[in-house]
Protein backbone atom coordinates (compact mmCIF):
# COMPACT_ATOMS: atom_id res chain seq x y z
CA UNK A 1 0.00 0.00 0.00
CA UNK A 2 2.01 2.87 -0.77
CA UNK A 3 2.07 6.60 -0.84
CA UNK A 4 -0.36 7.36 -3.97
CA UNK A 5 -3.18 4.82 -2.21
CA UNK A 6 -2.68 6.39 1.04
CA UNK A 7 -2.84 10.38 -0.32
CA UNK A 8 -5.86 9.56 -2.83
CA UNK A 9 -7.74 8.16 0.64
CA UNK A 10 -6.93 11.44 2.46
CA UNK A 11 -10.20 12.20 2.80
CA UNK A 12 -10.96 9.36 4.44
CA UNK A 13 -7.81 9.71 6.78
CA UNK A 14 -9.61 13.21 7.79
CA UNK A 15 -12.97 11.53 8.88
CA UNK A 16 -10.56 8.97 10.84
CA UNK A 17 -10.17 12.67 13.34
CA UNK A 18 -13.85 12.43 14.82
CA UNK A 19 -16.02 11.63 17.45
CA UNK A 20 -16.53 7.90 18.46
CA UNK A 21 -19.32 7.84 20.37
CA UNK A 22 -21.48 9.68 22.64
CA UNK A 23 -19.19 9.25 25.60
CA UNK A 24 -15.93 11.32 23.73
CA UNK A 25 -19.20 14.25 23.11
CA UNK A 26 -19.97 14.75 26.77
CA UNK A 27 -16.64 14.88 27.68
CA UNK A 28 -15.81 17.53 25.23
CA UNK A 29 -18.58 19.67 26.52
CA UNK A 30 -17.68 18.65 30.03
CA UNK A 31 -14.11 20.27 29.83
CA UNK A 32 -14.20 22.37 26.76
CA UNK A 33 -12.04 20.59 24.83
CA UNK A 34 -11.67 18.97 21.45
CA UNK A 35 -11.28 14.97 21.34
CA UNK A 36 -10.40 12.68 18.15
CA UNK A 37 -9.85 9.24 18.34
CA UNK A 38 -8.40 6.40 15.71
CA UNK A 39 -9.66 2.96 16.04
CA UNK A 40 -8.82 -0.43 14.52
CA UNK A 41 -11.02 -3.41 14.61
CA UNK A 42 -11.35 -5.09 18.28
CA UNK A 43 -10.10 -8.58 19.01
CA UNK A 44 -8.88 -9.07 15.55
CA UNK A 45 -9.57 -7.59 11.60
CA UNK A 46 -12.08 -9.78 10.13
CA UNK A 47 -10.96 -9.08 6.33
CA UNK A 48 -6.97 -10.59 7.34
CA UNK A 49 -7.53 -12.74 10.29
CA UNK A 50 -4.96 -10.82 11.82
CA UNK A 51 -4.94 -10.23 15.88
CA UNK A 52 -5.60 -6.68 16.85
CA UNK A 53 -5.71 -6.96 20.32
CA UNK A 54 -3.51 -9.62 21.25
CA UNK A 55 -3.19 -9.89 25.09
CA UNK A 56 -7.14 -9.71 25.49
CA UNK A 57 -8.11 -12.43 27.78
CA UNK A 58 -12.15 -12.87 28.89
CA UNK A 59 -12.86 -8.90 27.96
CA UNK A 60 -13.44 -10.24 24.61
CA UNK A 61 -16.62 -11.97 25.15
CA UNK A 62 -18.09 -8.70 26.84
CA UNK A 63 -16.45 -5.98 24.70
CA UNK A 64 -18.71 -2.97 24.05
CA UNK A 65 -16.45 -2.47 20.31
CA UNK A 66 -18.26 -5.54 19.34
CA UNK A 67 -21.75 -4.52 19.55
CA UNK A 68 -23.91 -1.81 18.43
CA UNK A 69 -22.99 0.65 15.61
CA UNK A 70 -19.27 -0.84 16.07
CA UNK A 71 -21.27 -3.65 13.83
CA UNK A 72 -22.34 -1.65 11.08
CA UNK A 73 -20.77 -2.62 7.54
CA UNK A 74 -19.68 0.48 7.17
CA UNK A 75 -17.97 1.11 10.25
CA UNK A 76 -16.15 -2.41 10.31
CA UNK A 77 -14.73 -1.64 7.01
CA UNK A 78 -13.07 1.68 8.20
CA UNK A 79 -11.86 -0.17 11.25
CA UNK A 80 -10.59 -2.71 8.48
CA UNK A 81 -9.20 0.22 6.23
CA UNK A 82 -7.39 1.93 9.34
CA UNK A 83 -5.66 -1.00 10.49
CA UNK A 84 -4.11 -1.43 7.01
CA UNK A 85 -3.48 1.86 7.45
CA UNK A 86 -1.10 1.88 10.39
CA UNK A 87 0.64 -1.37 8.91
CA UNK A 88 2.29 1.29 6.03
CA UNK A 89 5.47 3.40 6.26
CA UNK A 90 3.31 6.08 5.63
CA UNK A 91 1.01 5.64 8.64
CA UNK A 92 3.06 8.63 10.83
CA UNK A 93 3.23 11.06 7.94
CA UNK A 94 0.01 11.05 6.89
CA UNK A 95 -1.72 11.27 10.54
CA UNK A 96 0.56 14.06 11.65
CA UNK A 97 -0.62 15.77 8.49
CA UNK A 98 -3.94 14.91 9.81
CA UNK A 99 -3.54 16.54 13.06
CA UNK A 100 -1.94 19.76 11.52
CA UNK A 101 -4.97 20.54 9.67
CA UNK A 102 -7.66 20.49 12.93
CA UNK A 103 -8.36 24.57 13.26
CA UNK A 104 -8.99 25.13 16.82
CA UNK A 105 -8.58 27.39 19.86
CA UNK A 106 -9.21 24.53 21.71
CA UNK A 107 -7.12 21.81 24.07
CA UNK A 108 -6.54 18.93 21.66
CA UNK A 109 -6.99 15.24 22.89
CA UNK A 110 -6.80 12.54 20.62
CA UNK A 111 -7.87 8.82 22.06
CA UNK A 112 -5.86 6.03 20.31
CA UNK A 113 -8.19 3.22 19.87
CA UNK A 114 -11.48 3.26 21.31
CA UNK A 115 -11.52 0.03 19.63
CA UNK A 116 -8.62 -2.65 19.11
CA UNK A 117 -5.20 -1.99 20.53
CA UNK A 118 -1.38 -1.67 19.91
CA UNK A 119 -0.87 -4.79 18.10
CA UNK A 120 2.75 -4.70 18.10
CA UNK A 121 5.81 -2.59 18.95
CA UNK A 122 6.45 -1.10 15.84
CA UNK A 123 2.74 -0.14 15.77
CA UNK A 124 3.32 1.55 19.34
CA UNK A 125 6.72 2.84 18.12
CA UNK A 126 4.25 4.81 15.26
CA UNK A 127 2.31 6.48 17.71
CA UNK A 128 5.52 7.64 20.13
CA UNK A 129 6.53 9.16 16.66
CA UNK A 130 3.36 10.90 16.40
CA UNK A 131 2.91 12.23 19.67
CA UNK A 132 6.23 13.16 19.39
CA UNK A 133 5.59 15.84 16.38
CA UNK A 134 2.83 17.16 18.21
CA UNK A 135 3.44 18.52 21.76
CA UNK A 136 1.20 20.54 22.01
CA UNK A 137 -1.58 17.48 21.70
CA UNK A 138 -2.42 15.57 24.25
CA UNK A 139 -2.74 11.65 23.17
CA UNK A 140 -4.08 8.56 25.49
CA UNK A 141 -4.92 5.12 25.42
CA UNK A 142 -6.24 2.38 27.46
CA UNK A 143 -4.04 -0.78 26.52
CA UNK A 144 -3.81 -4.44 27.82
CA UNK A 145 -0.41 -4.35 25.94
CA UNK A 146 1.52 -3.32 28.59
CA UNK A 147 3.97 -6.48 28.60
CA UNK A 148 5.92 -5.20 25.54
CA UNK A 149 5.54 -1.23 26.32
CA UNK A 150 6.70 -1.20 29.92
CA UNK A 151 10.32 -0.63 30.29
CA UNK A 152 10.77 -1.03 26.33
CA UNK A 153 9.98 2.44 25.59
CA UNK A 154 10.36 6.46 26.96
CA UNK A 155 6.75 7.74 27.18
CA UNK A 156 6.85 11.28 26.22
CA UNK A 157 5.22 14.06 28.45
CA UNK A 158 2.10 15.03 26.48
CA UNK A 159 0.93 10.83 26.01
CA UNK A 160 -0.96 8.96 28.83
CA UNK A 161 -1.24 4.99 28.68
CA UNK A 162 -4.24 3.31 31.40
CA UNK A 163 -3.12 -0.28 31.86
CA UNK A 164 -6.54 -2.11 31.54
CA UNK A 165 -7.58 -5.64 33.66
CA UNK A 166 -8.25 -8.31 31.79
CA UNK A 167 -5.70 -8.78 29.95
CA UNK A 168 -3.26 -12.53 29.95
CA UNK A 169 -0.17 -10.48 31.82
CA UNK A 170 -2.65 -8.72 34.89
CA UNK A 171 -0.14 -10.41 37.34
CA UNK A 172 2.70 -7.95 36.03
CA UNK A 173 0.36 -4.48 36.90
CA UNK A 174 1.74 -2.33 39.78
CA UNK A 175 -1.63 -1.63 41.15
CA UNK A 176 0.00 1.00 43.42
CA UNK A 177 2.21 2.76 41.31
CA UNK A 178 1.06 2.46 37.70
CA UNK A 179 -2.57 4.03 36.20
CA UNK A 180 -4.48 0.74 35.48
CA UNK A 181 -8.28 0.54 34.57
CA UNK A 182 -10.98 -1.90 36.48
CA UNK A 183 -13.78 -3.11 35.67
CA UNK A 184 -16.87 -2.83 38.52
CA UNK A 185 -20.84 -3.89 38.31
CA UNK A 186 -21.10 -0.29 40.22
CA UNK A 187 -20.68 3.27 41.11
CA UNK A 188 -20.50 2.09 44.90
CA UNK A 189 -18.29 -0.93 44.26
CA UNK A 190 -15.99 1.08 41.99
CA UNK A 191 -15.77 3.77 44.93
CA UNK A 192 -15.14 1.91 47.65
CA UNK A 193 -12.53 -0.13 46.15
CA UNK A 194 -10.56 3.26 45.80
CA UNK A 195 -10.91 4.20 41.86
CA UNK A 196 -11.98 7.16 40.61
CA UNK A 197 -15.08 6.79 38.23
CA UNK A 198 -14.54 7.32 34.66
CA UNK A 199 -17.66 5.85 33.07
CA UNK A 200 -19.30 9.00 31.89
CA UNK A 201 -15.89 11.81 31.16
CA UNK A 202 -13.28 9.42 29.16
CA UNK A 203 -10.62 12.02 30.38
CA UNK A 204 -11.42 11.39 34.25
CA UNK A 205 -9.38 8.21 32.96
CA UNK A 206 -6.13 10.67 32.42
CA UNK A 207 -3.29 12.31 34.26
CA UNK A 208 -4.12 15.53 33.08
CA UNK A 209 -7.31 15.66 35.04
CA UNK A 210 -7.44 12.87 38.10
CA UNK A 211 -3.96 12.12 40.43
CA UNK A 212 -5.66 8.82 41.22
CA UNK A 213 -4.06 5.78 39.04
CA UNK A 214 -7.06 4.09 39.73
CA UNK A 215 -9.01 4.37 36.94
CA UNK A 216 -12.87 2.56 37.66
CA UNK A 217 -15.17 1.89 34.79
CA UNK A 218 -18.95 0.58 35.38
CA UNK A 219 -19.56 -2.22 32.98
CA UNK A 220 -22.50 -1.43 30.23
Amino acid sequence: MGLNFNLKHEKIMINLLGKANSKLQKTEIEFGVKIFNFSIPAGNDKKSGKITCPFAAGCLKLCYAKKGNYRFNSVEKGMSYRYELSKTENFVELIDKTIKKVKTDKQIYIRIHDSGDFYSPAYFAKWLQIASLNPSVRFYAYTKSHSFIRGNFDIPENMDLIFSLGSKNDQLIDLDNERHARIFDSLQELESNGYFDASVYDLNATKWISENKKVGLIIH
